[in-house]
Formats: C-alpha cells, sequence, structure tokens
C-alpha cells in the first residue's frame, strides 16, 4: 500500500475565520460536521481558499463550500458554483469559482459539481463570537445537511 488515504466521493470545505465574529460559521459548521457519522464524505477546513486546493478536488464527484456572508437570505442560501477566473485569481484568497478553473486548468478536465452554501452572518467584528442570530442560522443550516444531503443524488 502506497501509504495514501482513499478520497470520499463528497467534499465539504468550509472557510472562514474564527477570530472574526460570524466569520466563523464555516469553521463551526466544520466542528458540527466533524462529530457525525458522515458517510463517503471528506471535510476540509481553511481561512480561505487559496490556489493549492484545486488539488483537493481529484477524484470528487461532488464538492460543497461553506462560508458565511451577508448578501443571502437567512438562515442559509445554496447555489451551484462553475469554474469562472475571476478578479480572485491573482489575490492570497480565491473564490470557489475561481479555484475550480485553476482545477480545469491543471488537469483539462471539468471540475466535479459545486455548491456554495452561504450562511447568514451579521457581524465580523475581530475578537467576537458568533451573533446569536449566526449561531441559529448555523443550527438551522446544520439541521438541512443532516437531513437533505444535497451531495446525495451525487454519491
Amino acid at each position: 500500500m502506497n501509504g495514501k488515504r482513499a478520497v470520499a466521493p463528497v467534499l465539504i470545505f468550509t472557510c472562514g475565520n474564527p477570530s472574526r465574529g460570524d466569520d466563523a460559521l464555516g469553521h463551526a459548521m466544520y466542528d458540527l460536521l466533524q462529530k457525525e457519522p458522515l458517510d463517503q464524505v471528506d471535510l476540509l477546513t481553511d481561512f480561505q481558499l487559496q490556489i493549492e486546493h484545486a488539488l483537493d478536488f481529484e477524484g470528487r464527484k461532488y464538492i460543497l463550500f461553506i462560508d458565511a456572508g451577508i448578501c443571502c437570505e437567512a438562515p442559509f442560501e445554496l447555489r451551484e458554483v462553475a469554474g469562472c477566473r475571476d478578479d480572485s485569481f491573482t489575490t492570497h484568497a480565491m473564490s470557489p469559482a475561481s479555484v475550480l478553473a485553476v482545477y480545469h486548468q491543471l488537469t483539462r478536465r471539468d471540475p466535479p459539481p459545486a455548491f456554495l452554501l452561504t450562511i447568514r452572518a451579521y457581524e465580523f467584528v475581530l475578537g467576537n463570537k458568533l451573533s446569536p442570530a449566526a449561531r441559529n442560522n448555523l443550527q438551522k443550516t446544520h439541521r438541512f445537511l443532516l437531513q437533505q444531503p444535497p451531495w446525495s443524488g451525487f454519491v
């Protein structure tokens, strides 16, 4: 055996800064999901998406990005993401669409179906904890993921 772990068909990638109030929603969801018996799912978390994260998409059938956002309905919004090189391509933090475009550029293959789950956030103050409203949205989103996993039709 080569020592490599098998890649699960589903990747849930959460991101955000746990030191900035509601920006911690991604990490908080990661912590909740780690406690669940999720079959065929790998979890990954980071402060932000980087170009090297495109390598994490290899062998996947479905990718779910989870992040906090203020421009969505409460408790969350789920939308499909297509690979597209955008302005974030040249910054230190990339959008899901841009990382998917990098995957295509590296592999010359279409990326797997990808979706962005944005949990409604309200406050991003450095040093604050999750706001009560964001914590409520987190719990509702967690229940949704367990009761109606959006990846179930892909694995």
